[in-house]
């Protein structure tokens, strides 16, 4: 962690190293998610089997908890090294000369993801917890789809939903484009990789919202 901390090159490459590995677990999670608007059994069944299948819960869980919170606080080692390393500024430089708005504010789009997914494990994550080890509640492979839709039953709580997926989607746009150059993947495919990587940052989050609306609708 000390050699992460010194090298520039090696805090960018670990931060896009770990932010492609959550972006796969971004899509596994939508994919999952997206079943629930047309199949209530389809949803159960795959849910049931993230929840009980013990390699998925003591080896994958805590390897994703893991990357999530080392994403961040490398992200927040490379925002305070850049602001230090623009501590003499010059009376005409122009930031978006040089980089995009996007760019320029990932730590401000990230700070609401962040909060996003502390509002996600409130609602998802302890509830599961709590159901299997605190309360011992017998498991009901039905009642997955059941809990999904009562988190989006609130107008409130389902705007916060859409407004978050709208800031993971900003933070994508440039993220997992810039992801692909950090580890150094500069050929032929470079171009398509780039296009790839924006239609994601835009249909994954659309896809989120979708399912958000169509599940509050549901009610």
């Amino acid at each position: 962690m000390g050699g992460l901390i010194k090298s520039s090159i090696a805090r960018k490459v670990a931060m896009a190293l770990s932010g492609l590995f959550l972006v796969f677990f971004l899509l596994q999670h939508f994919t999952i998610n997206f079943t629930s608007i047309f199949s209530e059994d389809t949803f159960n069944e795959l849910s049931h089997f993230m929840g009980t299948n013990p390699l998925v819960q003591f080896v994958l869980q805590p390897v994703l908890i893991f990357g999530v919170v080392f994403h961040f606080v490398m992200g927040f080692i490379l925002e305070i090294k850049n602001r230090n390393a623009r501590a003499v500024k010059y009376a005409k430089y122009n930031g978006g000369a040089n980089a995009s708005w996007m760019s320029r504010n990932m730590i401000y789009s990230g700070l609401v993801v962040l909060a996003f997914l502390g509002l996600h494990f409130y609602d998802f994550w302890v509830p599961e917890m709590v159901h299997k080890y605190v309360d011992f509640a017998p498991e009901d492979p039905t009642r997955y789809y059941t809990e999904l839709l009562h988190r989006f039953e609130s107008p409130v709580r389902t705007g916060v939903y859409i407004l978050s997926f709208v800031f993971l989607a900003l933070h994508l746009w440039h993220g997992f484009a810039s992801s692909f150059q950090s580890v150094g993947f500069n050929n032929k495919y470079s171009v398509g990789a780039t296009k790839f990587a924006k239609a994601f940052s835009i249909v994954i989050p659309l896809g989120f919202i979708i399912v958000a609306i169509a599940l509050h609708f549901t009610h």
